[in-house]
């Protein structure tokens, strides 16, 4: 299992390298809850065209989970790290909700690193301090993270979706059950405290935002004022709740791939 000694924190990460060894990186960066196995329904389809490197964001997965709280800075720093580590000088970039907004900081202050980033259902300043500081409490109690899963998932995805596959729901349910809860806890309170809406407006980088219709997490709206931040922007709204690689996985796969195939 590979893992990278980050800023005194060991981050896990996949690659697949199909493409070859000239083919362009692309880093994808995981939501809150969730793991690298999120980005299974696009990891085939990326790695005909890029080597992808998958990373489980401090706190998830099989990365370590040190005290927290954690900082934006130290999201960002780990994504840096991790380039570093694996002698990557520029890639493109794809993140999701937490990983969106580890994004946007990215490229407001790394953009020589970056190509193009896909920020997904994300936005610059994502809820309050009502909405994190009671489910990081919550999510440090024994038991809490399975006591959180089910109001999650509820708006992970939409009643139809949750209905139609319940296996592909059940694989979810039990990496977010799963996940260590002062990593969780750690990362809402990094949420929490990062407003990038300033820096959002610095980006220069070609930048795709994808929105879900049906998102109470990032709403629609939001991801419209996102792209309205950056100049040039793309944006794609897609019928799906928050977790929109998962529930649209195919027209999310293409979006992303027609967005980063573009000659600049």
């Amino acid at each position: 299992m590979p893992l990278a000694a980050i800023n005194g924190t060991r981050i896990h990460y996949r690659v697949d390298a199909r493409a070859g060894n000239d083919a362009p990186w692309l880093v994808l960066s995981n939501s809150l809850g969730a793991d690298v196995s999120m980005w299974t329904p696009q990891v085939e389809a990326f790695a005909e065209h890029y080597r992808v490197v998958r990373y489980d964001t401090r706190g998830h997965g099989h990365s370590d989970a040190p005290a927290g709280p954690y900082t934006i800075d130290q999201l960002i720093g780990d994504v840096v790290g991790l380039l570093d580590h694996l002698g990557i000088e520029r890639a493109h970039y794809c993140g999701l909700s937490m990983g969106g907004l580890t994004g946007i900081g990215l490229a407001a202050r790394h953009p020589e690193r970056f190509s193009r980033v896909v920020l997904s259902n994300t936005a610059a300043l994502i809820g309050s301090d009502a909405v994190w500081t009671p489910r990081a409490a919550k999510a440090r109690e024994a038991g809490g993270m399975s006591s959180l899963t089910d109001a999650v998932i509820a708006r992970w995805f939409t009643a139809p979706f949750i209905d139609r596959e319940q296996l592909v729901l059940a694989n979810i349910r039990d990496v977010f059950r799963h996940t260590e809860g002062e990593g969780y806890a750690s990362n809402c309170e990094a949420i929490r405290d990062a407003d990038l809406r300033a820096e959002a407006k610095t980006i220069a980088l070609p930048v795709l935002v994808i929105a879900g219709t049906h998102d109470l997490s990032t709403t629609a709206e939001q991801g419209r004022e996102l792209a309205g931040y950056i100049e040039g922007a793309r944006y794609v709204e897609l019928d799906a709740a928050h977790l929109s690689n998962i529930e649209k996985r195919d027209d999310y796969t293409r979006a992303v791939l027609d967005f980063l195939g573009e000659q600049p």
